[in-house]
């Protein structure tokens, strides 16, 4: 039972039976939380939660999220009024500085990401150690980590010049890092960043262009990078900023508190990211795609994905924390509609993941269960209409997730009551 403060815990020990007094800390939104801190001391006993599903590590004030209602804010701020109506810049602005820029503090926020894209010329070295064929998110690593050798300069957190640096130079550097990952695994040449575009378009520039020439070149002519890419995938990244405390998240956090590097420390952020059931789920959910091949075959990987005994699992459905639609994936599925008919979008492979939409929304087997589409589900289809390649699915993913790590591993060492990350065991072993 419990009051206004304190939750009473009884129970029987050595066959005594013992009391326990908790207080409980109170949230500003979502659910309050037992301060367990002492439970150890107190009992000799550890509490047993794996994978954390009842556990806060923190307290935070970055992101909320109610995974029964499907609400997802940023510094208190709904993110489909960011994604519809704010850029991923401006977002960034909000989770470092805590408030939307205004006019003059966005161009400066802005110039000085341009001009901190840029690689140091020791560090372009790094891509030539890797195979021309190393996964970008390999490379996109170790060249995160690298920077702790070109900038391991000492970092006061207090200092807020200091902070404001560490920041600018990471989020402008790993989309560069991103790109030059990926042309030297496809053997061409790397197309510095260009000052005079924005943040998302450089990317792209990056990704795309050829030497002499910021445009694409196809057979049809020249190719411009149109807006409505622009915007698809600025809106992307600003859907990816943050996440709680996710696996990645929690690493950077876990990282952070051994007083690691800060750009190690993301680099961690950048591996753990990488796994199947985390950040590379949308390049799985593709893959998937590709494997049904044609809209006749949707309905005998459903049933497989329904039937108890068989392995298949259908990638980009259900979440860990949301039981509701994924708010992020509804302005996913908005923008697919709206690339659809701007673009004349209509794959086969759209078309197969349309199909596979409209039946598991409405079976009762993936209703009961909660099954809604995830982010991943929209953005890995949306992402192959842009003509982004499937390797860069989760570098990108990186790009919009590193304003996150940087932020939260911020509040962490700002964080008077931080300790080093340290679970215990029940031990089963002879």
């Amino acid at each position: 039972m419990q009051n206004d403060n304190q939750a009473i815990i009884t129970f029987n020990q050595d066959g005594e039976e013992k009391i326990f007094k908790y207080n409980i800390l109170k949230s500003s939104r979502g659910p309050c939380a037992l301060d367990m801190r002492s439970f150890y001391t107190d009992t000799g006993l550890f509490t047993y939660d794996v994978g954390f599903t009842s556990t806060a590590s923190c307290s935070s004030d970055i992101t909320f999220i109610d995974g029964n209602k499907g609400e997802l804010r940023y510094r208190g701020i709904e993110i489909k009024e960011l994604a519809l109506n704010h850029t991923y810049l401006e977002t960034c602005y909000l989770l470092i500085n805590g408030v939307l820029p205004n006019k003059e503090q966005l161009e400066d926020f802005d110039l000085e990401l341009r001009h901190r894209s840029f690689l140091h010329e020791g560090l372009k070295q790094i891509f030539n150690a890797f195979p021309d064929n190393a996964h970008p998110m390999a490379t996109l690593s170790a060249g995160v980590t690298s920077l702790a050798s070109f900038y391991f300069d000492h970092l006061d957190i207090d200092n807020e010049e200091e902070y404001q640096e560490m920041a600018c130079r990471l989020i402008a550097k790993i989309p560069t890092i991103a790109a030059f990952a990926y042309r030297h695994s496809i053997g061409i040449s790397y197309i510095e960043p260009d000052i005079n575009l924005s943040f998302t378009h450089n990317f792209l520039s990056m990704l795309r262009s050829y030497p002499h020439s910021r445009l694409k070149i196809t057979k049809d002519g020249v190719e411009d990078i149109s807006e409505v890419e622009i915007k698809a995938l600025d809106t992307i990244f600003t859907l990816h900023a943050d996440h709680e405390q996710n696996a990645s998240t929690n690493v950077v956090r876990g990282v952070a508190s051994t007083g690691a590097h800060p750009y190690v420390a993301i680099s961690s952020g950048i591996n753990a990211l990488w796994g199947r059931a985390h950040g590379g789920a949308n390049e799985s959910v593709i893959a998937q795609l590709e494997m049904i091949g044609d809209v006749s075959n949707v309905d005998k990987y459903i049933q497989k994905a329904k039937d108890p005994n068989d392995k298949f699992k259908l990638m980009g459905f259900g979440h860990r924390v949301y039981k509701n639609f994924d708010p992020r994936a509804r302005v996913l599925k908005s923008l697919q509609d709206e690339l659809k008919e701007k673009l004349s979008l209509d794959s086969k492979l759209m078309q197969i993941a349309s199909k596979i939409e409209e039946i598991a929304l409405n079976d009762e087997y993936f209703v009961k269960r909660k099954l809604y589409p995830n982010i991943d589900f929209y953005s890995g289809v949306i992402l192959t209409a842009l003509k982004i390649p499937k390797q860069m699915f989760t570098p990108i993913f990186v790009i919009g997730r590193t304003v996150g790590w940087i932020t939260q591993w911020t509040e962490f060492k700002k964080d008077s009551q931080s300790k080093i990350a340290r679970p215990r065991q029940l031990y089963i072993g002879k």
